[in-house]
Protein backbone atom coordinates (compact mmCIF):
# COMPACT_ATOMS: atom_id res chain seq x y z
CA UNK A 1 0.00 0.00 0.00
CA UNK A 2 1.47 3.39 -1.05
CA UNK A 3 1.05 6.60 0.89
CA UNK A 4 -1.36 9.16 -0.55
CA UNK A 5 0.29 12.33 -1.88
CA UNK A 6 0.38 15.15 0.65
CA UNK A 7 -2.33 17.65 -0.38
CA UNK A 8 -1.42 21.22 -1.28
CA UNK A 9 -2.59 23.47 1.55
CA UNK A 10 -4.44 26.47 0.13
CA UNK A 11 -5.78 29.65 1.74
CA UNK A 12 -7.64 32.61 0.26
CA UNK A 13 -7.81 36.30 1.14
CA UNK A 14 -10.72 38.12 -0.47
CA UNK A 15 -13.09 40.75 0.94
CA UNK A 16 -16.11 39.52 -1.05
CA UNK A 17 -17.82 36.76 0.98
CA UNK A 18 -19.47 35.03 -1.99
CA UNK A 19 -16.21 34.91 -3.96
CA UNK A 20 -14.16 33.89 -0.93
CA UNK A 21 -16.40 31.12 0.34
CA UNK A 22 -17.49 29.96 -3.12
CA UNK A 23 -13.91 29.64 -4.34
CA UNK A 24 -12.91 27.87 -1.13
CA UNK A 25 -15.73 25.35 -1.53
CA UNK A 26 -14.84 24.67 -5.17
CA UNK A 27 -11.16 24.17 -4.43
CA UNK A 28 -11.73 21.99 -1.38
CA UNK A 29 -13.36 19.42 -3.66
CA UNK A 30 -10.37 19.24 -6.02
CA UNK A 31 -8.04 16.23 -5.81
CA UNK A 32 -4.76 17.04 -4.11
CA UNK A 33 -5.91 20.35 -2.64
CA UNK A 34 -6.98 21.17 0.89
CA UNK A 35 -8.37 24.51 2.04
CA UNK A 36 -6.82 25.49 5.36
CA UNK A 37 -8.15 29.02 5.85
CA UNK A 38 -9.88 32.11 4.56
CA UNK A 39 -9.65 35.77 5.46
CA UNK A 40 -11.52 38.92 4.50
CA UNK A 41 -8.76 41.44 5.22
CA UNK A 42 -5.02 41.80 5.61
CA UNK A 43 -5.42 41.87 9.39
CA UNK A 44 -7.24 38.54 9.34
CA UNK A 45 -4.71 37.14 6.89
CA UNK A 46 -1.72 37.24 9.24
CA UNK A 47 -1.93 33.54 10.26
CA UNK A 48 -2.21 32.55 6.59
CA UNK A 49 1.20 34.02 5.77
CA UNK A 50 3.00 31.22 7.63
CA UNK A 51 4.63 28.94 5.01
CA UNK A 52 4.68 26.09 7.52
CA UNK A 53 0.86 26.12 7.53
CA UNK A 54 -0.02 27.26 3.98
CA UNK A 55 1.58 26.22 0.69
CA UNK A 56 -0.29 28.56 -1.68
CA UNK A 57 -2.12 31.76 -0.79
CA UNK A 58 -4.75 33.14 -3.18
CA UNK A 59 -4.73 36.90 -2.79
CA UNK A 60 -7.09 39.56 -4.09
CA UNK A 61 -5.50 42.87 -5.11
CA UNK A 62 -8.16 45.18 -3.70
CA UNK A 63 -9.10 44.53 -0.09
CA UNK A 64 -11.21 47.51 0.90
CA UNK A 65 -8.80 50.39 1.34
CA UNK A 66 -5.81 48.04 1.43
CA UNK A 67 -3.75 46.57 -1.40
CA UNK A 68 -3.18 42.84 -1.42
CA UNK A 69 0.10 43.47 -3.24
CA UNK A 70 1.51 44.89 0.00
CA UNK A 71 1.70 41.30 1.26
CA UNK A 72 4.32 40.61 -1.39
CA UNK A 73 6.65 43.29 -0.07
CA UNK A 74 9.22 42.53 2.59
CA UNK A 75 11.66 39.68 2.98
CA UNK A 76 9.81 37.50 5.48
CA UNK A 77 9.18 33.90 4.34
CA UNK A 78 5.67 33.43 3.01
CA UNK A 79 3.66 30.88 1.02
CA UNK A 80 3.69 30.94 -2.77
CA UNK A 81 1.20 33.64 -3.74
CA UNK A 82 -1.22 33.54 -6.63
CA UNK A 83 -3.01 36.84 -7.24
CA UNK A 84 -6.72 36.18 -7.87
CA UNK A 85 -8.38 39.33 -9.13
CA UNK A 86 -11.25 40.79 -11.13
CA UNK A 87 -8.82 43.19 -12.81
CA UNK A 88 -7.48 41.75 -16.06
CA UNK A 89 -4.75 44.38 -16.39
CA UNK A 90 -1.26 43.51 -17.68
CA UNK A 91 0.07 46.29 -15.44
CA UNK A 92 -1.22 44.52 -12.34
CA UNK A 93 0.27 41.25 -13.56
CA UNK A 94 3.57 43.07 -14.10
CA UNK A 95 3.51 44.51 -10.57
CA UNK A 96 2.67 41.09 -9.12
CA UNK A 97 5.50 39.42 -11.03
CA UNK A 98 8.04 42.06 -10.04
CA UNK A 99 7.01 41.78 -6.39
CA UNK A 100 7.47 38.01 -6.39
CA UNK A 101 4.03 36.50 -6.99
CA UNK A 102 3.96 32.98 -8.42
CA UNK A 103 0.79 33.48 -10.42
CA UNK A 104 -1.93 35.83 -11.61
CA UNK A 105 -5.43 34.53 -12.40
CA UNK A 106 -8.58 36.51 -13.16
CA UNK A 107 -11.76 35.57 -11.33
CA UNK A 108 -13.58 34.82 -14.57
CA UNK A 109 -11.10 32.05 -15.43
CA UNK A 110 -12.27 28.39 -15.41
CA UNK A 111 -11.67 26.57 -12.13
CA UNK A 112 -9.25 24.26 -13.97
CA UNK A 113 -7.01 27.26 -14.74
CA UNK A 114 -6.96 28.28 -11.09
CA UNK A 115 -6.21 24.72 -9.95
CA UNK A 116 -3.37 24.51 -12.48
CA UNK A 117 -1.95 27.83 -11.21
CA UNK A 118 -2.07 26.56 -7.62
CA UNK A 119 -0.24 23.36 -8.55
CA UNK A 120 2.38 25.24 -10.55
CA UNK A 121 2.95 27.71 -7.70
CA UNK A 122 3.22 24.90 -5.14
CA UNK A 123 5.92 23.24 -7.22
CA UNK A 124 7.93 26.44 -7.58
CA UNK A 125 6.66 27.42 -11.03
CA UNK A 126 4.87 30.45 -12.44
CA UNK A 127 1.33 30.72 -13.81
CA UNK A 128 0.24 34.05 -15.28
CA UNK A 129 -3.11 33.89 -17.07
CA UNK A 130 -2.79 37.60 -17.80
CA UNK A 131 0.61 38.19 -19.33
CA UNK A 132 2.76 40.83 -17.63
CA UNK A 133 3.51 43.90 -19.71
CA UNK A 134 7.23 44.51 -19.30
CA UNK A 135 7.37 47.23 -21.93
CA UNK A 136 7.28 50.94 -21.23
CA UNK A 137 3.86 52.39 -20.37
CA UNK A 138 1.86 54.31 -22.92
CA UNK A 139 2.69 58.03 -22.96
CA UNK A 140 0.84 60.09 -20.40
CA UNK A 141 -1.50 62.84 -21.49
CA UNK A 142 -0.62 66.44 -20.80
CA UNK A 143 -3.20 66.59 -17.99
CA UNK A 144 -1.85 63.37 -16.46
CA UNK A 145 1.67 64.81 -16.56
CA UNK A 146 0.39 67.97 -14.85
CA UNK A 147 -1.13 65.85 -12.08
CA UNK A 148 2.07 63.79 -11.70
CA UNK A 149 4.21 66.96 -11.59
CA UNK A 150 2.13 68.33 -8.73
CA UNK A 151 2.18 64.96 -6.92
CA UNK A 152 5.99 65.08 -7.11
CA UNK A 153 5.78 68.59 -5.62
CA UNK A 154 3.90 67.11 -2.66
CA UNK A 155 0.55 68.79 -3.38
CA UNK A 156 -2.74 67.44 -2.03
CA UNK A 157 -5.67 66.58 -4.30
CA UNK A 158 -7.39 69.82 -3.32
CA UNK A 159 -4.26 71.83 -4.13
CA UNK A 160 -3.82 70.04 -7.45
CA UNK A 161 -7.44 70.70 -8.33
CA UNK A 162 -7.10 74.38 -7.52
CA UNK A 163 -3.89 74.66 -9.55
CA UNK A 164 -5.37 72.93 -12.60
CA UNK A 165 -8.89 74.33 -12.30
CA UNK A 166 -10.53 70.93 -11.85
CA UNK A 167 -12.46 69.26 -9.02
CA UNK A 168 -10.68 67.22 -6.37
CA UNK A 169 -12.72 64.19 -7.44
CA UNK A 170 -11.41 64.62 -10.99
CA UNK A 171 -7.88 64.53 -9.59
CA UNK A 172 -8.78 61.32 -7.75
CA UNK A 173 -10.10 59.84 -10.98
CA UNK A 174 -6.87 60.70 -12.81
CA UNK A 175 -4.82 59.07 -10.05
CA UNK A 176 -6.94 55.92 -9.99
CA UNK A 177 -6.56 55.49 -13.74
CA UNK A 178 -2.80 56.01 -13.46
CA UNK A 179 -2.54 53.49 -10.62
CA UNK A 180 -4.57 50.93 -12.56
CA UNK A 181 -2.72 51.46 -15.84
CA UNK A 182 0.75 51.41 -14.33
CA UNK A 183 0.24 48.79 -11.63
CA UNK A 184 1.04 51.25 -8.84
CA UNK A 185 -0.43 51.40 -5.36
CA UNK A 186 0.37 54.82 -3.93
CA UNK A 187 1.20 58.44 -4.67
CA UNK A 188 4.74 57.78 -3.42
CA UNK A 189 5.24 54.98 -5.94
CA UNK A 190 3.87 57.20 -8.70
CA UNK A 191 6.21 60.07 -7.80
CA UNK A 192 9.21 57.75 -7.45
CA UNK A 193 8.63 56.13 -10.82
CA UNK A 194 8.05 59.49 -12.52
CA UNK A 195 11.37 60.80 -11.21
CA UNK A 196 13.29 57.58 -11.92
CA UNK A 197 12.05 57.28 -15.51
CA UNK A 198 12.16 60.99 -16.33
CA UNK A 199 8.48 61.45 -17.20
CA UNK A 200 8.58 65.14 -16.38
CA UNK A 201 11.56 65.83 -18.60
CA UNK A 202 9.57 65.35 -21.82
CA UNK A 203 8.96 68.59 -23.76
Amino acid sequence: MTDSPVPIRVAIVDDHPVVREGTAALLDGQPGLRMVGTAASLDEAAPLLDPSAVDVLLLDIRLGADSGLSVLRGGAPKPAIVVLTAYDYPQYATAALRLGASGFVVKTAPIAELVDAIRRAASGGLAFGCKPDLSAPAPLTRRELDVVRLIVDGRSNDEIGAELGIASKTVEAHLRRLFDRLGLQSRTELATRALREGWLEVP
